[in-house]
């Protein structure tokens, strides 16, 4: 019966990068169901990053960018020797079930996560990360919106009045009501990056009788990241 496993061996070209993009499956009932606060929960998004530190953790990749209930991991060592199915298979199932650990309640129902694998050229990774950024920011402004909009209409009125504004309409009809976007939580309009970064030690060389500086590298989760630029990319790598 393995001849009937036709996908099973479909895999990315060697020596490539990857992106894998992981998406909570129905978050917009969990967030209903669970109670979130809007427009952005704190324990959500801590329970975000934990399930992104994780990931870096077993997979080490080179970038890990999150917001909303969006995972993208940028990968260059890719596991399971590229097996497309198996890397979708386990990245969410991984997922999932670090979510659910870190959560720390019990569900109305299992919570679930579904994963792409995205083939990227080093001249392409710019291009995507701001594509995910940019959609960040819009997420943060409409969020803002309708949560504003809710609080004077019902969510009907609210939907109907929010359909077919810009972001920049938004961002004006908030302003103009005393919410400065600007003074929002950088993570909330840029999303939230996980990478290594070096952090200097201090020790005594016993061999030499002195002290000195090395450097080690740490997983950094970075909640304050600048508008993505080809240069922050080319430093990171």
């Amino acid at each position: 019966m393995k001849e009937y496993e036709i996908y099973s061996d479909l895999r990315v070209p060697v020596n490539s990068k990857i992106i894998v993009r992981l998406d909570g499956r129905s978050f917009h009932s969990f967030a209903q169901n669970m109670k979130l606060t809007k427009p952005y929960d704190d324990n959500f998004y801590k329970v975000v990053v934990e399930v992104s530190k994780e990931l870096f953790e077993e997979f080490s990749p080179l970038f890990i960018y999150t917001f909303s209930d969006e995972i993208s991991i940028l990968l260059d060592k890719i596991p399971f020797n590229g097996r497309i199915e198996k890397i979708n298979s386990v990245m969410a199932s991984f997922t999932s079930s670090s979510f659910t650990l870190n959560y720390g309640v019990k569900f109305p129902k299992a919570v679930a996560f579904d994963s792409r694998v995205i083939p990227i050229t080093d001249d392409k990774i710019y291009d995507y990360f701001k594509w995910r950024q940019d959609e960040a920011w819009r997420n943060c402004v409409n969020g803002y919106g309708i949560h504003f909009l809710k609080s004077k209409y019902s969510s009907s009125q609210a939907n109907e009045k929010i359909n077919g504004l810009g972001l920049s309409d938004i961002h004006e009809m908030l302003f103009q009501n005393g919410i400065n976007l600007n003074d929002v939580e950088t993570w909330k309009k840029r999303g939230i990056g996980v990478y290594r970064k070096n952090k200097e030690v201090t020790g005594f060389n016993k061999k030499e009788c002195k002290e000195q500086t090395s450097y080690r590298r740490f997983i950094h989760v970075d909640c304050n990241l600048p508008i993505f630029t080809k240069e922050f990319f080319n430093e990171l790598f």
